[in-house]
């Protein structure tokens, strides 16, 4: 199809209820802005680093841009909470392998894009490669949790639950194996209007959900 932005045509899976397609780059356009939005944000905290990457201009209610912002947010907190990492070095790294991962996977490859994006992060910094032994399991694990959480709710997409699933996810898988302790809040939704597909109580961060969620760990707290 042709994109109705720089009019290239492209192979693509998906098209607007209209006929219409933008292509990735177009969607993602303006996603440089991510570099100063996570070295100026001093956050321990991924989520609370998402959600100022997702209130930019360039973040829809889906699409692409949340394979790169997932590992962006995990990168900058991870700095925060004292990882070793460069992170102007990581997250120029983040952009680059992020926008590698197209938009739609989730449902077309079974592999979301969020999760790899998690994914990511672990190999950025473990220095993972293909050759690598250690590191190349952790990144591959990584992947393979935060995709678990994911495939549990189900779909259809919806990509702020996925980015939330994945960074949780990483939170703790980050504590386990590489031994930083980021924050972690528990996000509820403030987007259930602007996502046509939402799952409803199916999702575990609707405000009655996570009501609930805060009800029974005041009874019995968990770890």
């Amino acid at each position: 199809m042709e994109c109705q932005i720089c009019h290239r045509d492209f192979q693509t899976n998906a098209c607007c209820v209209n006929g219409h397609f933008v292509c990735d780059e177009c969607h993602t356009r303006g996603m440089d802005a991510i570099v100063g939005v996570c070295l100026s944000n001093t956050s321990r905290d991924p989520l609370e680093v998402l959600e100022e990457l997702m209130s930019q201009p360039f973040c829809h209610m889906h699409g692409p841009e949340h394979h790169t912002i997932v590992g962006a947010a995990l990168l900058t907190a991870y700095r925060n909470a004292g990882g070793n990492v460069d992170l102007s070095d990581a997250l120029d790294t983040m952009l680059l392998r992020g926008r590698q991962v197209p938009g739609g996977i989730c449902g077309m490859w079974g592999s979301c894009g969020a999760a790899i994006s998690a994914g990511i992060f672990v190999s950025i910094v473990t220095k993972s490669t293909p050759l690598e032994s250690e590191a190349f399991g952790l990144a591959n694990t990584m992947t393979s949790r935060a995709l678990a959480k994911i495939g549990a709710v189900g779909g259809p997409r919806c990509c702020k639950r996925d980015s939330y699933l994945a960074i949780l996810e990483a939170v703790q898988f980050t504590k386990e194996h590489l031994g930083v302790s980021m924050g972690e809040t528990y996000p509820t939704c403030t987007r259930i209007a602007k996502n046509r597909q939402c799952i409803g109580n199916r999702c575990p961060f609707t405000p009655a959900n996570v009501a609930r969620r805060d009800a029974a760990q005041a009874v019995s707290p968990t770890k």
